[in-house]
């Protein structure tokens, strides 16, 4: 019998949790996606020394600012991805621009720009916005560019509304970060997989996508268990850390297919305007929690790499 991980491949599109040069290269998986704590991370990676050294005296050389080196960074760790694999990588959008739309556009204007000039074409990467409204106006604009987003930090069925109508390429619910909220809530340690909140709502958002035809991309993210992956077995794409991949990849037995565009139930299309949307996270404290913590949390890993940079 193959691993679970081959059976989750022929399935679902994996998707490597990681920046770190030797694991994407171990694990082979079709895209990366990356964010301000896995850039810190790939800071550490003896692989990527060479690579940060040559950004840094670049950087110096031109007169930027330890916060403008931090930018070039970015793009030469996923300039670097792309030649591992296949498909594509996310670039974040600075977790500080996550209420400025116009800022936000800028931002993942530039960043496809110095991807450019370094010779990767705009259809290899994707723009990560968090999943304010403001983010999600700053892709639908960028989408029309041609542009594809990736809306992250999402923890809700209005987000994904939002996201759905706006045309974004891709969305990443984050199934661990709902799990822990409601374990503390509930006072509870675990759950089972199919009663797991995180999984119900990734599967609710998918059954909503594929009930209505939407294209947009369903990536399961932040996974605190391989449990909670295989319940989710068929989603589109799953983002998934080398730890997990590494543990699917040694365990021998039957994976289940838990979800199909054949199994939408037909749950009627809903329209989502701001006032709605700002109402529905109102009444969600887990949505609204989850978020706002996302983005002080990917806000000071940030920070935390320009100091480094300042630093060296």
């Amino acid at each position: 019998m193959t691993s679970v991980l081959s059976q989750l491949r022929d399935m679902t599109v994996v998707v490597a949790d990681t920046g770190e040069v030797a694991s994407v290269k171990r694990l082979k998986p079709i895209d990366c996606t990356t964010n301000p704590s896995l850039v810190l991370a790939a800071l550490k990676d003896p692989a990527s020394e060479e690579m940060i050294v040559r950004e840094i005296d670049a950087g110096k050389a031109a007169g930027l600012s330890p916060d403008q080196i931090v930018e070039t960074l970015t793009v030469a760790v996923g300039a670097a991805l792309t030649e591992l694999v296949p498909g594509r990588v996310s670039t974040e959008v600075d977790a500080c621009l996550s209420f400025d739309t116009d800022a936000s556009i800028a931002r993942g204007r530039a960043i496809i720009a110095d991807y450019e000039k370094r010779g990767i074409p705009k259809d290899r990467v994707l723009i990560k916005l968090a999943s304010t409204w403001e983010g999600i106006r700053a892709a639908e604009v960028l989408q029309k560019e041609g542009i594809d987003c990736n809306l992250t930090l999402l923890f809700s069925m209005a987000q994904a509304i939002a996201c759905a109508d706006a045309g974004a390429f891709l969305i990443s619910p984050f199934v661990g970060r709902i799990t822990d909220w409601y374990k503390k809530a509930d006072g509870v340690d675990s759950y089972a997989p199919d009663e797991d909140p995180g999984v119900k709502s990734v599967r609710a958002i998918y059954d909503y996508y594929k009930s209505n035809g939407i294209k947009t991309v369903v990536m399961g993210a932040s996974f605190r268990n391989t449990d909670q992956i295989k319940a989710l077995a068929g989603c589109d794409n799953l983002t998934i850390s080398p730890k997990l991949l590494d543990e699917m990849d040694a365990e021998d037995a039957p994976l289940e297919r838990k979800l199909s565009p054949d199994m939408a139930s037909g749950v009627a299309k809903r329209e989502m305007d701001e006032a709605t949307f700002r109402w529905e996270m109102n009444a969600d404290a887990m949505a609204t929690e989850k978020l706002a913590e996302g983005i002080r949390n990917f806000d000071a890993d940030h920070k935390k790499l320009i100091n480094l940079i300042a630093d060296r």
